[in-house]
């Protein structure tokens, strides 16, 4: 499908024990809806065209002359259907019975993969019938086709790229090396398993931490099918339990004791770009491996999966609680690492009352009550200029004195009037040089003071600001240890929330509350009738867009078109599409322009799985051209 989205499905139809033709059709029923939802694959559960709990009739010659036959139907059934389905049945081979799962597609068999580990144990008898598979494939004779039968085969999609398909039965994947893992290394980016697994208590719990493992540690797609209703309850219930995980996230769960079939879009672009960046996913000789060839229509789907618009931040309550204080101590251990190292006994702190240098004061205070240094030793600075504001000017004096800093106030509007005087600069012109000389200014007062007292300037820009470059050069963009570094700002509001939410102190939540209510705004420019005039959100775009656009650009490297679209369904009842091209545009501008910036920015502790340091993460040269990505969004229609 378009922009590596395949549609996958795993059914359980209701089955009728030793009844291959009634069981046939419920299959072939399932099949062409799945068609008319546009799936691309579908998977059916093991033993499903006779039952999996057929027990001694298994041995019957009837019974497998007659599944054969319904294949044929089947096979039949399937011409014109674009569509790759997987079919558990037993069947005989050069005079023994294996248990299988056979790959057709539009009126032909591509292959029969046996099942690897017999499970004979328990309320499992399945060595009475049925023999271990063998891995190396060999030409059979089926339903009047020639096919291939072995488990080391894998089916290729040859028309869109990365759409590998490879399979195992339910019990290969509970087994110590599953027949998946060496599939996955031969090149798999699918897998599927036709399974007949059994419910008792707390069994579906153990399955779906089972796939979502193995989907997560293989890196792939992860089609899970199982047996239900029909099957015989002489002594066990099937439950029907099917899943659809991509790289440790269950995409789609089925309803247990239900009848029917669930859907999924697997991210192959997501899946391959994982394997790309992990050296460690290392391909295996796959010299034994046979890969059959197929093709399937490409088409632009409506997804039907749930696309997060705030990747970096949990949103169930208790996991971003969670996350909030993991990252509080992630940042606080950090620092209080550099500050034991160094023999450090003082810290400096820019105390603007915005939501970052909020952050960096409450790290801080965790650090020196980490280290058992007294919090008068923190120096929270605040240097009112022209375009502060009386609401974040008294909120930084509160939060400092609520926090038993020391509070510093340095007026620089003096320092800075010379400084324009000094270069010639017109103090009514409201341009770049008029913002950043404050800037500037500030970090030059930031680290004197650090200086005199033998102490360290904690930085206080996040990780979208540097994304954008949306700091004054050698001004906010200089300290010492910036702990802020890698934390984007949609987190950052949480981080403060979650703060706010758990102190104890009644008026330092009051001044939280309020810091999280105040506009973004470096106030460079003077306000206007006391009210923040420069809002940074106005002028380079709202945050959560480009967090999202940074997220899947660094994480997955998505291509722009593909974090449009993404971006237009995450985002569809807050952008317009025409907004939210203009800012992906903005973004990419200014990422490419500004990574000078980044190539020279303080150390500071990592927190997340997107981070920007050109030591560790992100390793890009200043001088790299945006040219293909703009000409990317410049010929998308909308």
């Amino acid at each position: 499908m378009k922009d590596g989205f395949i549609r996958v499905a795993a059914a359980t139809p209701e089955i009728q024990v030793a009844d291959c033709g009634f069981n046939r059709k419920k299959i072939e029923e399932m099949m062409r809806e799945a068609c008319r939802q546009h799936v691309r694959m579908m998977v059916f559960p093991e033993l499903c065209m006779t039952g999996y709990t057929c027990g001694d009739l298994f041995l019957q010659e009837l019974l497998l002359r007659e599944c054969v036959r319904e294949l044929g139907a089947l096979v039949e059934a399937s011409r014109g259907m674009d569509m790759l389905t997987v079919i558990g049945m037993p069947l005989d081979v050069r005079g023994k019975l294996y248990n299988t799962a056979v790959v057709l597609k539009d009126g032909q068999i591509l292959g029969v993969i046996p099942k690897t580990f017999i499970p004979n144990y328990a309320e499992f008898y399945e060595a009475r019938y049925f023999e271990r598979g063998f891995a190396e494939p060999v030409r059979i004779k089926l339903a009047g086709q020639e096919t291939w039968f072995g488990t080391h085969l894998l089916f290729e999609c040859e028309n869109i790229p990365g759409f590998v398909v490879g399979g195992e039965i339910c019990e290969d994947l509970w087994a110590p090396n599953p027949p998946s893992i060496s599939h996955a290394l031969a090149g798999a980016t699918v897998l599927f398993n036709v399974s007949a697994s059994n419910e008792v208590t707390g069994k579906d719990i153990y399955r779906k931490a089972l796939i979502g493992g193995q989907s997560a540690r293989l890196i792939c797609g992860y089609v899970y099918a199982g047996a239900g209703e029909g099957e015989s309850t002489t002594d066990v219930v099937f439950p029907g339990h099917s899943l659809i995980c991509e790289n440790g996230i269950c995409l789609a769960e089925s309803k247990r004791f239900e009848t029917g079939f669930i859907c999924g879009e697997v991210d192959l672009g997501r899946l391959n770009s994982e394997r790309r960046r992990m050296t460690t996913f290392i391909q295996n000789d796959e010299s034994d491996y046979i890969r059959v060839p197929f093709c399937t229509g490409i088409e632009t789907l409506t997804l039907q999966r749930f696309v997060d618009p705030k990747p970096f931040v949990p949103s169930n309550d208790t996991d971003r609680k969670k996350r909030c204080e993991e990252i509080l101590s992630i940042q606080a251990m950090g620092l209080k690492k550099r500050l034991a190292h160094t023999h450090c006994q003082h810290a400096v702190v820019g105390i603007s009352g915005g939501l970052d240098s909020t952050l960096a004061l409450l790290v801080t205070v965790r650090a020196f009550d980490a280290l058992g240094l007294h919090r008068g030793q923190i120096k929270a600075v605040t240097m009112p200029c022209f375009g502060t504001t009386d609401r974040t000017y008294n909120n930084a004096c509160q939060l400092v004195r609520e926090l038993g800093a020391e509070l510093l106030e340095v007026n620089i509007r003096e320092a800075v009037s010379l400084h324009f005087r000094d270069i010639g600069q017109n103090p009514e012109t409201h341009d770049v040089t008029y913002e950043n000389s404050q800037a500037r200014e500030r970090t030059q007062v930031l680290m004197d003071l650090a200086n005199q007292c033998g102490g360290m300037v904690i930085g206080t820009g996040d990780m979208s600001e540097l994304a954008l470059g949306w700091a004054t050069y050698n001004g906010d963009h200089m300290s010492m240890y910036g702990v802020n570094a890698s934390v984007p700002k949609t987190l950052v509001r949480h981080l403060v929330q979650y703060y706010a939410d758990t102190c104890s102190a009644g008026v330092l939540r009051d001044v939280l509350l309020d810091i999280l209510d105040t506009p973004v705004s470096p106030e460079l420019i003077p306000p206007k009738e006391g009210e923040i005039s420069q809002k940074t959100e106005d002028l380079v775009g709202p945050y959560e867009l480009h967090d999202f656009y940074l997220y899947y650009m660094m994480r997955f490297g998505y291509a722009p078109v593909k974090i449009y679209r993404l971006a237009c369904i995450a985002f569809k009842e807050v952008y317009a599409p025409e907004e939210i091209l203009k800012w992906l545009k903005k973004f990419y501008h200014r990422f490419f322009v500004q990574q000078f910036k980044r190539s020279c920015v303080p150390d500071g502790p990592k927190v997340g799985s997107v981070a920007l340091s050109p030591r560790g993460d992100w390793r890009m040269p200043s001088d790299a051209s945006v040219r293909l990505w703009k000409k990317e969004l410049e010929e998308l229609s909308i």
